[in-house]
């Protein structure tokens, strides 16, 4: 199954090209913007070193969170876009699932804003906690290249018909707030 997975939840742009669980080509890039002008010439350039093209593609596999509300936003709109041209079904994966999949019982903290995690623990509810009161036995996020290439294998192991379309990973509500001036008078 030829799967293309990426993944810009965090200071990152990364992607991988799996055929199974053989990897064709990977890219990942440590970056705090400019994913969106990243994303997509990263995906080409994978696909152009495996001598592929989108039409060869059996499966998109992208990153949903927890995270960056704006890099969830970039590379979920970029996985519903390419599946909507290509025809090809796309798959939404946590972090959190793609550090189980091989073990299932890893406690995870996702870093979160302001020196906070999101602690993932089996079977409970996902709890925002200041990054001092995680348990010891916790494991980060692996490292993007490490990171994409588990939401790949994720997104292979699920049944695309029965997968909903990707969607952000939201723990915590948007910090922005709309503005406080009244909006100007439009004129017909």
């Amino acid at each position: 199954m030829l799967t293309l997975a990426f993944d810009t939840s965090a200071a990152h742009c990364a992607a991988a090209l799996m055929d199974g669980d053989t990897l064709l080509a990977c890219h990942a890039e440590e970056m705090h913007k400019g994913q969106a002008e990243f994303l997509m010439p990263m995906l080409i350039d994978l696909l152009d070193q495996a001598g592929k093209g989108w039409a060869d593609l059996d499966l998109l596999a992208v990153g949903t969170g927890p995270g960056n509300f704006t890099g969830l936003r970039i590379s979920i709109a970029a996985a519903r876009g390419l599946s909507l041209s290509t025809g090809r079904p796309a798959i939404g994966v946590t972090t959190f699932d793609a550090m189980r999949r091989d073990a299932p019982d890893l406690i995870i903290a996702v870093p979160a804003p302001r020196d906070q995690v999101y602690l993932s623990r089996p079977g409970q509810e996902i709890a925002q906690i200041p990054r001092t009161e995680a348990p010891e036995a916790h494991v980060l996020p692996p490292a993007p290249a490490d990171l994409v290439q588990a939401i790949a294998r994720t997104a292979q192991s699920r049944d695309p018909a029965r997968e909903p379309a990707p969607a952000p990973l939201y723990l915590r509500p948007a910090d922005a707030a709309p503005p406080r001036d009244a909006p100007p008078e439009i004129i017909a």
